[in-house]
């Protein structure tokens, strides 16, 4: 499901046992195993593992989410959502791809240009 944070591409693993409290703000790819609070922000991609738990509004170019997010989210092109995603807030983005199973209980916004959800 989620590509390989091995790779030299991913600028910052926030590993499960983590906890992120405060506005996280960054340049590259993340990927998120445990829990964030506050605000997070990347211009690249983000990745939410399945036991992933965010408590945050996110920006980020695009986004694949496999766990539990408590904020808008705000993704430049595309956002993908796992079968064990829940979203709890409104989403904007280009394209959405959502797999069974998947939860979003907010609004959609989906736009050709830069999308930002109203609040």
């Amino acid at each position: 499901m989620f590509k390989d944070e091995n790779r030299q591409d991913v600028e910052t693993i926030i590993g499960p046992t983590v906890k992120v409290q405060g506005d996280f703000q960054g340049e590259g790819n993340v990927v998120v195993k445990g829990i964030i609070s506050g605000s997070l922000k990347t211009k690249a991609d983000l990745q939410v593992h399945e036991n992933a738990q965010i408590k945050a509004d996110i920006e980020a170019a695009n986004a694949m989410v496999g766990g539990l997010v408590n904020g808008n989210v705000v993704v430049r092109d595309r956002l993908e959502l796992a079968p064990t995603a829940q979203i709890n807030r409104d989403i904007a983005c280009r394209t959405l791809v959502v797999s069974p199973g998947a939860q979003l209980n907010g609004r959609c916004v989906m736009q050709p240009d830069s999308p930002t959800p109203k609040k």
